[in-house]
């Protein structure tokens, strides 16, 4: 994976918990909003319940794609390191060393 297809999951990551959040404050809202009487309202109440409605598909779509990517990525990285173990011990290692140094200069 490259730095900027990790960048995009977790930019992906942080959109589906935003959206996530924007939800349930509408739900809520909803909730709060139940006893209010009117026309103008209650359209915007079937409104609302309607994107809400669409935004739960896409949010389950969302998170299906993210998890089915990040399965896909730990098994590259399983072959991988099953192909190639040394490789992957000099990379662990090398990375361990940049780590090591980086923690003693503080």
């Amino acid at each position: 994976m490259s730095a900027h297809s990790i960048h995009n999951d977790v930019s992906k990551e942080k959109l589906v918990a935003d959206l996530k959040v924007v939800v349930a404050d509408a739900e809520e809202l909803l909730r709060a909003t139940a006893s209010q009487a009117g026309e103008k309202v209650a359209a915007a109440r079937e409104r609302i319940q309607a994107s809400l409605a669409t935004a739960k598909v896409k949010l389950t779509d969302a998170e299906r794609a993210l998890l089915e990517k990040s399965k896909l990525a730990a098994k590259a990285t399983d072959e991988y390191v099953r192909e190639n173990p040394w490789q992957a011990v000099g990379v662990a290692a090398v990375a361990g060393l940049v780590l090591g140094i980086l923690i003693s200069r503080r």
